[in-house]
Formats: C-alpha cells, sequence, structure tokens
C-alpha cells in the first residue's frame, strides 16, 4: 500500500508539474525574439522573390533587344525604355526590404522613391504613346506631392543624423541575427 500511495503521489506531481513547466517555459520565451526571427524568415523570403523577379525582368528586357530589329526603331526604345525603369522600380522596393531588415523599419523616404520612380515611368509610358494634356497635369501633380512628400520625410527624419543616413547599396542579408 506504502509503494501504491509512492506511485500515486510520484504521478501526481509529474502530471501537476508538466503543465506549469510548459507555461514557465513558453512565458521566458521572448516572443519579440520570436517575431523578429519570423520576421526575418519572410522578409529573406520576400528578397529572395524579389531578386527573380528582377533577374526576370532583366531577361525580358534583354530580349526585347531583338525588337531593333524587327520593330519600328522608335518603339523598340520605348519598350526598352519602360522596362528598365520598371526595372528600377523593382530594385527601390528591393531597397526598402533590405532597409527593413537593417534598420528594423521602413524609410518613408525610400517608399517614395519607389512610387516617383513608377510614377515617372508611367508620365514616360504616357509621353510615348501621346497622352491628353490633363493626364500629364495629373500626373505631374503626383509628382510634385511626392517630392514634396519626400523633402518633408528627409527634413523630419527621425534618424540620428537628421535623415542623411545612407544604407550600404549591397544591404546586409535578413537572415543575420541582431
Amino acid at each position: 500500500m506504502n509503494r501504491h500511495m509512492i506511485y500515486t503521489s510520484m504521478e501526481q506531481t509529474l502530471s501537476n508539474a508538466w503543465p506549469r513547466r510548459f507555461v514557465t517555459t513558453l512565458t521566458a520565451y521572448d516572443m519579440t525574439r520570436v517575431w523578429e526571427a519570423g520576421t526575418r524568415f519572410i522578409l529573406s523570403l520576400l528578397t529572395l522573390t524579389i531578386l527573380l523577379g528582377l533577374a526576370g525582368g532583366v531577361v525580358k528586357t534583354f530580349l526585347d533587344l531583338r525588337l531593333l530589329l524587327s520593330a519600328d526603331l522608335e518603339v523598340a526604345l520605348r519598350h526598352i525604355i519602360v522596362d528598365a525603369l520598371t526595372l528600377l522600380a523593382v530594385v527601390e522596393v528591393l531597397r526598402t526590404t533590405l532597409t527593413y531588415c537593417s534598420d528594423g523599419r521602413v524609410r518613408v523616404t525610400f517608399i517614395v522613391d519607389t512610387v516617383l520612380v513608377v510614377m515617372l515611368t508611367e508620365i514616360i509610358s504616357r509621353w510615348f504613346t501621346g497622352g491628353e494634356w490633363h493626364q500629364f497635369a495629373i500626373l505631374g501633380g503626383i509628382v510634385i506631392t511626392l517630392g514634396l512628400m519626400r523633402i518633408v520625410a528627409i527634413r523630419y527624419s527621425p534618424s540620428p543624423t537628421g535623415g542623411t543616413q545612407q544604407t550600404s547599396q549591397s544591404g546586409p542579408s535578413c537572415s543575420q541575427s541582431h
């Protein structure tokens, strides 16, 4: 009987201690680190996706060079210019992603730069296709507004160097631990 009592109390101790240990371990583990690791992993996948898209865009632009031989020169060059400007917008998105990886925040100037590149691509595309004056006026207003937003973002940047800090062109990997 004494042996049965010891076994029962030991079984109760083990069954009662396991949930407590699990909860203690779970709450002791820093959830911020889990969040950071998950974010780094997802941003690494995003960076890989952007790089693959950029490489595919470069290949497509390179293949569009054949238009120089088969199509009108103006049409071929227009196509290549728009493709190149679109790739520059993708580079800006990559730059924004890498900056988030290194700084832990998104810089408004990088987002505005991306939108500016896209808007300038649209203006050039409309210019080549002979767009209406009111389309140019609307796009011009948007570009001026974005330019002013960029100036304000730089002037009132929360970065310690007053908004003049630049990240390296290669950028750090999101898979690095901080």
